[in-house]
């Protein structure tokens, strides 16, 4: 991050890249508000003000002005968007002159459903206005569950309704205004180059290290939350004999590591349970509902366990769960099933090849919920073993959600499969 001194005299234009509209302004106040502040959320609203009518360009204005319209001092404003800058609202450029001008960058804020299914933002949320306003909020933006079981869609499609044309000379338009969110950049504090130069010239070479890798390293200092330091330390004792990172290896003495420091026990990120919103409405008792409940409600690790019959998961295992959450953003549950799949499908043994194959598939689907993932598995389930049928299958395969009263038979059998879980 460069950090430029801002003098009152110096000019700033507004550029609006989206299509800001009045729930914008709701989601601003509700999300944002809590975690950057009134101030910064004032400096937002003022710059939008900025906009000519078509919302699109601002004109030329002095810092001064600015300062003297919102009654705060320059530090406040520069602190003000700063922090819009780092929640991914405004991008600033800079052309430096006698009197340097800036450009501030307008985004939308995205939308309450990925900023509440974004761990960080929400958990940000949750730490500045406590449990009882966090679940309001998410009450707010709920909305009713219908089942659409017993419909046939009978949308018409475009062709069913209009003609086509024969014109092809119609160039593609690159610089129509169109709806840009501010996404959420998260980056590690350490710095690459510090690190690297923390590092002997004789054992490390440079030019191996690649994008993926870089990556890598800030996926890992973000997770266990180490510095520069540690994080050469731990690059030292993962070279191979080529003096490049080997990122299996990294990625197992980071783990070791922070096994040491915290007493055995592992980042928290395998022990998170499916978001909230991301839950099956309560009320249904059904049978398979039941199920979805205990994948919904239990971490990865413990449900690992669990199958495990309540022994500790394994180094190896560990290690695809932090893959299928970390570089697979797979939620918790989802997780949960894919494992209970692969388990039951592969004799009991968790091959991380079998296991990406699946789960690469279930990224690019973007599944989110269990239920959403219980139906792909069947699905994918039937289309693997047409031809095995004595091949063994989830028990939950096969069984619509039923919204009826479970009877008391219903329930002792329900108790006895899930015991089969550990639960």
């Amino acid at each position: 991050m460069i950090k430029e001194n801002v003098l009152p005299a110096d000019t700033f234009i507004v550029i609006n890249k989206t299509i800001l509209n009045e729930n914008d302004r709701k989601n601003l106040i509700m999300l944002y508000q809590p975690i950057i502040g009134f101030k910064a959320i004032s400096l937002y609203f003022t710059l939008w003000t900025y906009l000519d009518k078509r919302e699109i360009l601002s004109n030329e204005t002095t810092h001064h002005q600015l300062i003297t319209s919102m009654q705060l001092k320059l530090s406040d404003v520069i602190e003000s968007r700063e922090k819009l800058e780092a929640i991914g609202l405004v991008k600033t450029y800079l052309r430096k002159s006698n009197i340097n001008n800036f450009i501030y960058e307008l985004y939308s804020p995205i939308t309450p459903y990925e900023f509440l299914n974004n761990p960080v933002l929400s958990v940000s949320l949750y730490n500045n206005v406590g449990k009882i306003e966090h679940e309001r909020i998410v009450e707010y933006y709920k909305i009713p569950k219908i089942s659409l079981r017993d419909y046939d869609e009978i949308t018409c499609s475009f062709s069913d309704i209009f003609a086509t044309t024969n014109i092809s000379n119609i160039d593609r338009l690159e610089n129509i205004n169109k709806y840009e969110k501010g996404l959420l950049n998260i980056e590690s504090k350490i710095d690459i180059n510090n690190i690297i130069s923390l590092i002997p010239e004789e054992l490390f070479n440079v030019r191996s290290l690649t994008k993926d890798t870089k990556d890598l390293i800030n996926k890992i200092s973000y997770i266990y939350n180490y510095d520069d330091t540690r994080i050469s330390e731990l690059i030292r004792e993962s070279l191979n004999e080529k003096k490049a990172i080997d990122k299996n290896l990294l990625r197992q003495n980071s783990r070791k590591y922070y096994q040491f420091e915290n007493s055995g026990k592992l980042p928290s990120i395998v022990y998170r349970t499916q978001p909230e919103y991301l839950r099956k409405p309560v009320g249904d008792v059904s049978k398979k509902a039941k199920i979805i409940y205990q994948f919904e409600t239990t971490s990865p690790y413990d449900f690992l366990s669990s199958k495990y019959n309540n022994n500790k998961p394994s180094k190896a295992d560990i290690k695809i769960l932090e893959y299928l959450l970390l570089d697979m953003n797979l939620n918790s549950g989802v997780v949960n099933v894919l494992i209970d799949y692969v388990l039951k499908i592969n004799d009991n043994k968790l091959n991380k090849n079998f296991v990406d194959s699946i789960a690469s598939q279930w990224a690019k689907t973007k599944i989110e919920t269990v239920e959403e993932a219980m139906n792909i598995a069947e699905k994918e389930y039937k289309s693997r073993h047409k031809t095995k049928p004595s091949q063994v299958k989830p028990e939950w395969f096969d069984k619509k959600i039923e919204k009826k009263e479970a009877t008391s038979i219903d329930l002792e059998e329900i108790e006895k499969m899930l015991s089969k879980f550990g639960w």
